[in-house]
């Protein structure tokens, strides 16, 4: 199944809050939206995936510069509907992800995965990411 791989616009990025809550169950649709407008301002992009007009898969990304590994793109808030799971939505989103970091001078990819999800955790493995550190978090 070939699917449409794109940046959303900025003016149509609430697009992915419907997406973004089936992953944060816990977060409201009014505190998605305001953390959106509040990313949009730091830079953040997301890539969808389409089928036909459906939105079906979304990847965050950030593009950054860190001492230790340089120019890096960082995929985040990656989610595909279940009904769209298994079908090659993740690898054609991040076949586009990789070509769109290399054309923007990146030399590495980054990102966080939640030590309890396994599925994700292999699925980046596929991808080419290997652990090679802990992600740590204080709330203030």
């Amino acid at each position: 199944m070939d699917f449409e791989i794109r940046l959303i616009e900025k003016e149509e990025m609430e697009v992915i809050i419907p997406l973004l809550q089936q992953l944060n169950p816990s977060i409201s649709y009014e505190i998605l939206k305001k953390r959106l407008q509040q990313m949009l301002l730091q830079n953040y992009q997301c890539v969808g995936a389409y089928h036909g007009v459906r939105l079906v898969g979304i990847s965050g990304i950030w593009m950054l510069t860190k001492y230790y590994v340089g120019k890096h793109l960082e995929p985040d808030n990656v989610f595909v509907l279940p009904e769209y799971q298994g079908k090659g939505v993740g690898q054609q989103l991040f076949d586009w992800i990789f070509g769109y970091a290399k054309s923007k001078g990146c030399t590495a990819s980054e990102l966080n995965c939640y030590t309890s999800n396994e599925t994700g955790q292999r699925f980046w493995e596929k991808q080419g990411y290997e652990l090679v550190a802990y992600h740590y978090q204080k709330k203030l």
